[in-house]
């Protein structure tokens, strides 16, 4: 099996990049440095080189704040470089697994999204992403595209680096506490992507289209903080926990606006591939003791 990951270098990426080698496949994993996949000449030289067996895409603009001014970006990769790996797929008659977000919601749900739901996104991001999705689907019959949220990991920037740089500095933090969703290590999504690539691997059918993932329970980023720090002290990085005060989104304004509900409903996945969602608090555990090491 020859797996072709676009986004190597980020959060997800690193972590497809070792669990693809470790399952023994043939795995090419290039970094926005080795590949623009807005452009659309090196995407299909690139194809039509390694001849893949699948394409794995995990690279993103995913600076949410950034996106509203920089919207050029924000789409040329979100969008237009994955309608360029569609097509590259198309013509190669290859499946393409691709990332998207819950920020394709508005957020005012007061039940979990599921797939059937209309998106409805707020911000540059949300909306480039949406556009990413939509641009996928209609080029390519063979595509997963999976919804995820809040995604943490041993590398890159995210919630969980921030927080425990914030509690070593300080004694007391303020974090929003009327957003809900569910926490996802990265690791946990790479274990699905490449689960439908071993079930192609065994040629067992997949039931390709839309689905979400994300890790269990769902929370806020209030408690999500707080149990960073819970873990942290317990593992010896930190001399002692900060007091955690919850605020409203409100009383923390940001320039792109944040979904207030972002919980997505993994019914579907389970039902059709057996995928069940994993404890985001076993994530965290092996991201802080990554880091503790």
């Amino acid at each position: 099996m020859d797996v072709l990951i676009v986004g190597a270098a980020g959060q997800l990426g690193t972590e497809l990049r070792i669990r693809s080698q470790l399952r023994g496949y043939n795995t090419t994993a290039v970094d926005r440095s080795q590949l623009d996949i807005s452009d659309t000449t090196s995407v299909n030289e690139l194809v039509t080189r390694l001849k893949p067996s699948v394409i794995i895409n995990a690279a993103a603009y995913t600076a949410v704040d950034r996106a509203e001014t920089d919207v050029v970006t924000a789409y040329a990769v979100n969008r237009d470089g994955p309608l360029n790996l569609a097509k590259a797929c198309a013509n190669a008659d290859i499946p393409l697994l691709h990332v998207s977000t819950d920020y394709v919601f508005d957020g005012h749900k007061l039940t979990p999204y599921n797939e059937t739901d209309t998106p409805n996104p707020q911000g540059v991001y949300g909306q480039s992403k949406y556009a990413g999705e939509i641009a996928v689907a209609t080029t390519l019959q063979k595509q997963l595209t999976l919804r995820v949220s809040w995604v943490f990991s041993a590398t890159g920037n995210n919630f969980v680096r921030t927080i425990l740089r914030l509690a070593k500095e300080r004694d007391e933090l303020k974090i929003v506490a009327d957003q809900t969703g569910a926490p996802t290590w990265a690791g946990d999504i790479a274990e699905v992507l490449l689960t439908v690539v071993d079930r192609m691997n065994q040629n067992n059918p997949i039931p390709w289209g839309l689905y979400h993932y994300t890790g269990s329970p769902v929370t806020t980023w209030h408690a999500f903080a707080e149990t960073i720090c819970d873990q942290a002290f317990e593992l010896g990085m930190l001399d002692k926990k900060p007091i955690i005060h919850p605020i409203t989104t409100a009383e923390y304004p940001t320039v792109a606006k944040r979904p207030q509900n972002s919980m997505l409903d993994c019914t579907h996945i389970l039902n059709e591939l057996n995928i069940s969602q994993a404890n985001w608090n076993n994530g965290l555990r092996k991201v802080l003791t990554t880091w503790n090491g």
